[in-house]
Order: structure tokens, then C-alpha cells, then sequence
């Protein structure tokens, strides 16, 4: 059963908290996703695939944070206080970047930000795994080094619903461009795809074909343009490197694993999927 109401429904409570905060939030992972493909949905703009999958199921929330909301803690405090007043507790092991909320579905909320270079000559402390404002305000922030375009071209999206206490709420939040998205899907399926319990990577090669099909024209353009403009990335050229080793063919180890997938359907157009992933990150270099 997919926990997309519950998902929403914790969104607009954390929204509510931070109201009057500078902490505008992007909406990264499966439900990023899904709220994509309602936007363009009721956009009715025309998508690079006509095939879409089924939302998939996800108890995660992904949230992102602007590096400058890590780099002046006292901006990050409110989500730090927000967090606590809606009975999330930090997930051992993970301190301070994952957190989860007992109950029905078993929620949890994934903190991160951008790549480690934003924060070099701030003081901000940043290892492989996380970024930790200083001075501490009781939250982190999972780095990501695939995003060096976070926060170029977001799509804004106004979320409308229900809190958890059943009072009506409206917000807005933001969702990463399509380059951005392809770009962590690409490195996730890569380290993942040996690990069965994270399914072997299977959701994250579904997730990837589902990007390109809610991809509009103008995305398209756009995400061509930011793969030019950041070709030399380093991230950039190991992403090309990632389609040529895993989604090259339809024998290729993504292919196989999206196939894989519980979602996949037949009507998938694998051979426009590979030409369109191969268009972006491999032929153009």
C-alpha cells in the first residue's frame, strides 16, 4: 500500500512549524517524485515518455537543504525544534540526519544538502557522510556530491491538505530539475545494486525511467543546458560513466534491474530510455 497521504499529511505539519523560518524545503526521493507527475499532470504538458509507472510505495521523506541554511545554523533551528515538536526521534546510527516517527507506516524524515564543496571556507565541519553547522543546532545534513545543480531550475509546487490534526493547510515546496534528479538516481543505483536489502538498486533504476517520462520539452532543454554548462563536473563525467557501464543495453545491469522492478510494465519504452540516458550523459561528451 503506498503511504503517500501519510507522507503529505507529515509535510504539512513540518510546513506548519516552519512557518515565518527561511527554510524553504525541497522535496527530494520517491515522493518527490510523485509530486512531479501531479504537477505535470495538471500542467498537461507533454512528457518525453506517454508511459508512466504507478507511484511507487515509500515511508521516506527527502529532504534537502540549501547549504545556507547550514552555514548560518541559527536559520536551521526552527527545523530543529519543528523535528522535536512533532515527536520525531533521531535514527541510531545516523544521528541527527535521519530521523523517524513511530506509528502506522513507520515515517522517517532523510536530511541533506549539497555537494561538500559549497561549504569550503565557512566552517561548516563536512566528512563523507554529513555537514554539521556550527555551532550546533541538533541537525545535519546527509551530503551530496551528485547535486551540484540542487538549486537551479526548481519546480514549485503548492501542496494543499490536511494536517495530521485534520485542520486544512497550503504550502509551497520545491522539487529538483530533472538533471539533478537523474544525476543522484544514477550514483544511489550504482551503490546499491549489489545490496539486497536495499533491493538491489531495483528502485532506483524505476525511479530513473520515471524522471525521463515526466520530463517535459522545456525540462528536456534545460537539462541539456546544465549538462553542458557543468560537463567538466566531476560528478558529471563519472554520471556518463555510470550510464555506460550500467544502462548501455538492454542487457545492461540497470536494465535488468528495472525490469525487475514490481512497477515495471512491458509498455516501457526500454530502447528510447537507453537512447534518452545515453543522449544526455554519454553521446554529447
Amino acid at each position: 500500500m503506498s503511504a503517500m497521504p501519510d507522507l503529505k499529511t507529515a509535510l504539512l505539519d513540518l510546513m506548519f512549524e516552519l512557518e515565518g523560518s527561511d527554510i524553504r524545503l525541497i522535496i527530494g526521493g520517491g515522493f518527490g517524485l510523485h509530486l512531479k507527475a501531479e504537477y505535470v499532470r495538471a500542467m498537461k504538458s507533454r512528457t518525453l515518455f506517454t508511459v508512466w509507472p504507478e507511484p511507487r510505495s515509500t515511508n521516506d521523506l527527502d529532504l534537502f537543504m540549501r547549504p545556507e541554511l547550514i552555514i548560518h545554523s541559527g536559520k536551521l533551528k526552527p527545523l530543529a525544534d519543528a523535528l522535536a515538536a512533532l515527536g520525531y526521534a533521531v535514527v541510531p546510527g545516523s544521528e541527527n540526519y535521519q530521523f523517524a516517527k513511530a506509528g502506522p507506516g513507520g515515517l522517517k524524515i532523510d536530511l541533506l544538502t549539497g555537494p561538500g564543496k559549497s561549504f569550503e571556507g565557512t566552517g561548516t565541519i563536512v566528512d563523507a557522510r554529513r555537514a554539521r553547522p556550527r555551532p550546533s543546532v541538533g541537525v545535519h545534513a546527509h551530503v551530496v556530491n551528485e547535486a551540484p545543480t540542487l538549486e537551479e531550475g526548481l519546480i514549485t509546487r503548492t501542496l494543499t491538505g490536511n494536517r495530521g490534526n485534520g485542520m486544512a493547510a497550503t504550502g509551497d515546496v520545491s522539487i529538483p530539475n530533472a538533471f539533478t534528479y537523474l544525476m543522484m538516481k544514477l550514483f544511489a543505483f550504482r551503490d546499491q545494486r549489489e545490496n539486497a536489502g536495499k533491493d538491489r538498486g531495483r528502485h532506483h533504476a524505476l525511479d530513473l525511467y520515471t524522471i525521463l517520462a515526466t520530463t517535459t520539452d522545456a525540462e528536456w532543454k534545460f537539462a541539456t543546458e546544465l549538462r553542458d554548462r557543468h560537463k567538466e563536473n566531476s560528478e558529471v563525467i563519472e554520471a556518463s560513466q555510470i550510464v555506460s557501464d550500467l544502462f548501455s543495453s538492454s542487457s545492461s545491469e540497470g536494465i535488468i534491474r528495472l525490469k525487475e522492478s514490481p512497477y515495471y510494465r512491458d509498455e516501457f519504452p526500454l530502447k528510447e530510455f537507453i537512447q534518452t540516458l545515453k543522449e544526455l550523459f554519454v553521446l554529447a561528451r
